[in-house]
């Protein structure tokens, strides 16, 4: 029998370890098989320590972030993690990237998708990426492209947690234990050096995450990731 799989799509090489690193972890350990999709290194606008080093170049500012980003997939647990290089600042999202989103796909039919918030005042390419995500979803489940393949489901999408999510609208209707993986996931923030001073940041995130999914549950949490849905839960009881 084949494990359940699902799909993270990270605009940059850093994106699913500060946000959703936990719920890989957690699915991971839980028998998933977790693909994560990197789409840019990030290789201009979040590689600031790197650039500041004498005679850095460009692909050296890649080859560091991929090694970085390999070494937290590795703690996490993660199944298959690509580079697909699209560019960073403006990310470089077109038809041909778009088709072979949809390939993934139809290859691995995700029990769910993870990906950016509808807006980033921040960071541009936060949610030119969850448009280009979620219009895969769609034409992987259009019986007209590629006939013959079998089309794509109805995953659910969870749209993880933006830097500042109070500018950019971001309300979170799902928050999610981490605690049992935070030591990992804590152990892959600290994989990413170029990025250090995010670290504490995260952290606190964190904490703050799992004191609201506390207050909304009966249950002790200490550590938390947030993640608003796209598309309505469909289940066949309430509790």
């Amino acid at each position: 029998m084949s494990k359940p799989t699902a799909l993270v799509i990270s605009a940059h090489s850093a994106d699913f370890v500060w946000r959703a690193g936990g719920a890989i972890a957690l699915h991971a350990a839980a028998g998933f098989e977790v693909t994560v999709v990197c789409l840019s290194y990030g290789e201009r606008g979040e590689s600031a320590k790197l650039w500041r080093q004498p005679g850095m170049t460009l692909e050296r500012v890649k080859t560091e972030r991929q090694k970085e980003a390999e070494a937290a997939a590795k703690v996490l647990g993660v199944h298959d993690l690509q580079f697909w290089d699209l560019g960073d600042y403006p990310i470089t999202l077109n038809q041909q990237s778009l088709f072979r989103m949809v390939d993934v796909m139809r290859a691995i039919h995700p029990k769910f998708i993870l990906t950016h918030s509808k807006e980033d005042l921040y960071n541009w390419d936060h949610p030119a990426v969850t448009d280009f995500a979620q219009h895969a979803r769609i034409t992987a489940q259009a019986h007209g492209h590629n006939p013959g393949q079998k089309v794509l489901g109805a995953p659910p999408v969870f749209l993880f947690e933006p830097h500042q999510p109070e500018q950019c609208n971001w309300k979170p209707d799902v928050l999610l234990d981490i605690g049992p993986v935070w030591a990992q996931k804590r152990a892959a923030i600290e994989c990413m050096a170029g990025q250090e001073h995010l670290w504490e940041y995260y952290t606190r995130v964190a904490q703050q995450r799992g004191a609201q999914a506390a207050r909304n549950s009966d249950k002790s949490i200490t550590w938390g990731e947030g993640y608003a849905s796209v598309f309505p839960h469909v289940v066949e009881r309430l509790v």
